[in-house]
């Protein structure tokens, strides 16, 4: 038996991936639980799209500043030497390819690298893209952070993308709550998987061919 990540689990497991001096924007969502878990030792910058760079953790109830919040408008902190400035800059930013890494959550990724997580193609729902396509484009490497699977099952990783699409090939890695991908020109390449986890049996969790070599 295998027991799925918790989401404070699985940012752990992604934050030990980001490379020591990178400029990291975190995503609305379950991406921003990665500021709390950067290893100690590692310079890592953090952006966000509404207009900061250098984040902190987050900060505790007592100090919190409501003046001071991401793009979710959830409060965060600022390091020492942080910045906060008009969100055109920031987009500037994330378009002129300042970025290292950009972790966005999602709704499919496809084998090839597409990612859909603005919309569920419904009629009449709202768009929620917010800066997703430009950090998707923008950054220099695009990781997933989502659950391996909707809530009635199905796989969130796909052949082919039944949602609109935020960008056509734009993803370089997938973490999950049960395995870490890497998406490659030769197919999904699992990285890692959950402890009693086979391939086997993450496969029929996926909508589209794993290997592991």
């Amino acid at each position: 038996m295998f027991q799925p990540l918790t989401r404070e689990a699985m940012a752990r497991r992604l934050a030990l991936d980001i490379p020591d001096g990178s400029y990291v924007n975190l995503g609305i969502g379950m991406p921003v639980l990665v500021a709390a878990h950067l290893p100690p030792g590692r310079e890592i910058v953090l952006h966000s799209e509404n207009g900061i760079l250098g984040m902190g953790p987050p900060p505790p109830e007592a100090g919190l500043d409501l003046d001071l919040i991401n793009a979710g408008k959830q409060p965060v902190t600022l390091l020492e030497g942080g910045s906060y400035f008009h969100h055109a800059d920031s987009f500037a930013m994330m378009r002129g390819g300042h970025l290292d890494i950009c972790v966005m959550g999602g709704m499919q990724v496809a084998a090839n690298g597409d990612l859909a997580n603005w919309s569920l193609g419904r009629a009449g729902e709202a768009p929620a893209v917010g800066g997703a396509m430009d950090l998707a484009v923008g950054a220099r490497s695009v990781y997933i952070m989502m659950e391996h699977n909707a809530k009635n099952g199905d796989p969130k990783i796909v052949g082919r993308c039944a949602y609109p699409l935020t960008g056509a090939g734009v993803v370089d890695r997938i973490y999950t709550d049960l395995a870490v991908i890497d998406v490659t020109p030769d197919g999904l390449r699992v990285r890692d998987m959950i402890d009693g986890m086979t391939l086997k049996e993450l496969q029929a969790r996926t909508g589209a061919p794993l290997r592991a070599d």
